[in-house]
């Protein structure tokens, strides 16, 4: 019998013959004279491109194997070596025998015969095929649907939404890119994560929400339903330029379909302060690892950014919609607005958050038609450039000189100003400063709506009719920055699509909101609000408490968290998110009996038994906080910070082995997690490996973040104090 060498050169034979008749084919298409036909090509650029793509694979594979026999004629062909031979064959020959991806959803795939008819031009053989394939659907499914595609689709989505960018990419280092797997998978929406502040009745994939089930009479139908391939999302450009107006309209109402809420909530009456200045970096601000959120996936998620101690909360009062709520004329309040997240499966926004504009308008306006402030405009009558003040979520990427990543230039990417991205199932809470004239209005209307316009208006004119200013001789560019300033003049005669403008992309409404509040002379009392406790109102505290605690107003958040106890005591998650607000604080005795109460109104309630099993962790009881782990564990064996806290408790048990199994479990949920690397050098240190010490040393520093690169955003962030404003955990807008 042949050896795994000799069998992977056979392979490399079949497939050469498999190469040489997709090549054949392919010529008979595209050069039917003997040379390539530039229109065909064109037309059939996709069967070019998946023979490149095959090709290439098996170049891949033809050096694997003289790379494999070179290591067995220099007596180098070991246990390691076998395996990856192994692997490498095993993966891309199953790839090239089913499915080979291309990226962007792009596959070569070896077509049945009856395809042909399905690419014919004559109309009788392609109603033909459509027919043989409505009778017998079978054959087609199993041909184009494979059992991946099926049993792990967002692992499958994951090959484009969860990026990064390496070095022999950037000539800088690794960096994280947009990652839409980590934040699902950890997330209540999975139904993976313990975590979570809120879940859906059931757990959700991508193919859950962006391919939707719709009424079909297709044969092929399941109860008469079929999986929508609309893929709506948030792409409302490329229909718009394609002036495709059905798919516009699909996209723009699944960004309407209650994909998040908003709501004018409240006001406190806390002093006015002035806009902060660029301070040094503190804990808890970006540090360039990731040019995305913190969410789930981290144990970093939710942690505190502000020292514990100071003033007590404000006090809230709230809502506005429920309340006959007055404010004094010529007083100073701050009006609470929440943004929710509630049919999202990842960070909201989702995608490329470098290159589009999402953000909040917000509008105090008086009933005699007085604008008292009105934060988030959009010149040009909605079409032109957002107001820079604006509450924003994207992400805010540096190049090495601390210009703005504005061209989808993310290979520049070296720091990052702010990030402000949504987890699933969690809320912001944004903070406006409204001034009440003296000669105000006897009324005064508030209103919010969260925006949505793909792309932001700068990169729409830049890619459009970008061109360097010629007034700026040779400006400073290299790989890790563009010191170029841009006019947007130029010629638009080729651009692709069938607007051959630049085109004013529309602005979708996704959310909105309104409340009001009454006037009253400057030195009237204020009449009393008494606190209403409709059970109704518990979510919307509890969104309100969840904002403030991601931005780290610990106090504020706790207050509003105690608000929901109160309206409901039989809630469980009021105490564990008062739980999780002491135990920010360093508060662990006050954080323990909160999570016993909800475990005794909910015994099963995993959330409950993770803080727990930390609180217990960091006193040191280990058995006892083991126990809860595990319990969170039963009920979510893939959460990944609920592995990390048992494998922690193994290795300071000095249970090391255990504790290298447990992180191993970590890292094969996600190969790039930061914190099992470090955890699993240590345990690996004290189980005495020293070359599994400095393979995870290795990769540690290679993921870890790049400290230093905070630098590049201090001259920014003096230039351009808006941002400056929005990089602060907790500001105002004014």
């Amino acid at each position: 019998m042949s050896d795994i060498i000799d069998l992977s050169r056979e392979a490399c034979a079949a497939g050469q013959r498999y190469i040489e008749a997709a090549r054949a084919a392919t010529a008979g298409i595209v050069a039917p004279e003997g040379s390539p036909d530039p229109s065909l090509v064109e037309r059939e650029q996709r069967r070019v491109h998946g023979l490149a793509w095959a090709a290439t694979t098996l170049a891949a594979l033809e050096a694997l194997a003289d790379w494999a026999a070179r290591a067995r004629r220099d007596g180098r062909f070991g246990a390691i070596e076998e395996l990856t031979l192994r692997i490498g064959f095993g993966e891309y020959l199953h790839q090239l025998t089913s499915a080979l991806p291309m990226g962007q959803g792009e596959f070569v795939i070896e077509y049945p015969p009856l395809h042909d008819l399905s690419a014919s031009d004559n109309p009788i053989l392609r109603g033909a095929h459509d027919l043989l394939i409505n009778l017998a659907p079978g054959p087609h499914r199993e041909t184009f649907l494979k059992p991946f595609h099926r049993d792990q689709g967002p692992e499958f989505c994951a090959t484009c939404h969860k990026v990064h960018l390496d070095k022999p990419v950037n000539d800088y280092r690794w960096v994280r890119g947009f990652n839409e797997y980590d934040n699902w998978q950890a997330s209540g929406v999975s139904g993976q994560g313990a975590r979570s502040f809120y879940y859906p009745d059931t757990p959700k994939t991508c193919a859950s929400c962006h391919m939707p089930l719709v009424r079909s009479d297709d044969p092929a139908a399941d109860d008469g339903y079929v999986r929508s391939h609309r893929f709506p999302a948030a792409n409302t450009a490329l229909p718009f330029v394609n002036r495709d107006a059905e798919q516009l309209q699909a996209v723009q109402d699944f960004l309407r379909a209650d994909q998040i809420s908003v709501d004018v909530f409240g006001i406190t009456r806390v002093a006015d302060a002035p806009a902060p200045a660029a301070p040094a970096v503190r804990s808890g601000e970006p540090t360039l690892s990731s040019t995305f959120a913190v969410g789930e996936e981290s144990l970093q998620f939710g942690a505190a950014r502000r020292l514990p101690g100071g003033p007590a909360p404000a006090d809230v009062i709230a809502p506005l919609d429920q309340l006959p709520v007055s404010v004094r004329r010529g007083e100073s309040v701050r009006v609470e607005v929440v943004v929710r997240t509630r049919n999202v499966g990842h960070f909201f926004p989702g995608g490329t958050v470098d290159s589009f504009d999402v953000w909040v308008e917000f509008e105090a306006v008086d009933d005699q038609g007085r604008v008292l402030l009105h934060s988030g405009v959009a010149e040009d009558e909605g079409s032109g450039p957002v107001d820079p003040g604006a509450h924003f979520y994207r992400s805010l990427q540096l190049d090495e000189h601390g210009n703005p990543i504005n061209k989808r230039n993310a290979w520049a990417t070296r720091s990052v100003a702010y990030v402000r991205l949504i987890p699933p199932g969690a809320a912001d809470t944004v903070h406006y400063r409204v001034q009440i004239p003296e000669d105000a209005g006897e009324r005064i209307i508030l209103r919010a709506k969260v925006n949505y316009r793909k792309f932001a208006w700068w990169f729409t004119q830049w890619a459009y009719a970008g061109v360097r200013d010629p007034s700026q001789p040779a400006p400073p560019v290299a790989k890790s920055y563009d010191d170029g300033r841009w006019l947007f003049t130029g010629d638009t005669a080729d651009v692709s699509g069938e607007i051959k403008a630049i085109p004013d992309i529309p602005t979708t409404v996704m959310a909105e909101a309104e409340a009001s509040l009454l006037v009253i002379a400057a030195d009237a009392p204020l009449p009393a609000v008494a606190q209403t406790m409709d059970p109704a109102l518990r979510e919307r505290w509890n969104d309100y408490g969840i904002g403030l605690l991601l931005q780290g107003d610990l106090r504020g958040a706790e207050a509003a968290f105690r608000t929901v106890m109160a309206i409901d005591p039989a809630y469980p998650d009021g105490p564990v998110n008062v739980a999780r607000a002491r135990l920010q604080e360093g508060d662990v005795d006050a954080a323990i009996p909160l999570l016993e109460q909800a475990i005794a109104l909910e015994p099963s309630l995993a959330r409950a038994h993770f803080f727990l099993g930390t609180a217990l962790r960091t006193l040191g009881q280990y058995d006892e906080a083991m126990e809860h782990l595990q319990t969170a564990r039963a009920q979510y064996p893939r959460d990944r910070v609920v592995l990390g806290q048992i494998g922690r408790i193994q290795f300071l048990q000095r249970q090391y082995d255990d504790a290298i199994e447990t992180f191993e479990a970590v890292l094969q949920i996600d190969p790039e997690d930061l914190q099992a690397h470090y955890n699993l050098m240590l345990s690996h240190q004290g189980a005495g490996h020293p070359e599994a010490v400095a393979r995870e040393r290795t990769l540690y520093e290679r993921f870890k973040a790049d400290e230093s690169a905070q630098a590049i955003t201090g001259p920014f962030r003096l230039a351009s104090p808006e941002d400056n404003n929005e990089r602060q955990s907790i500001h105002e807008h004014r």
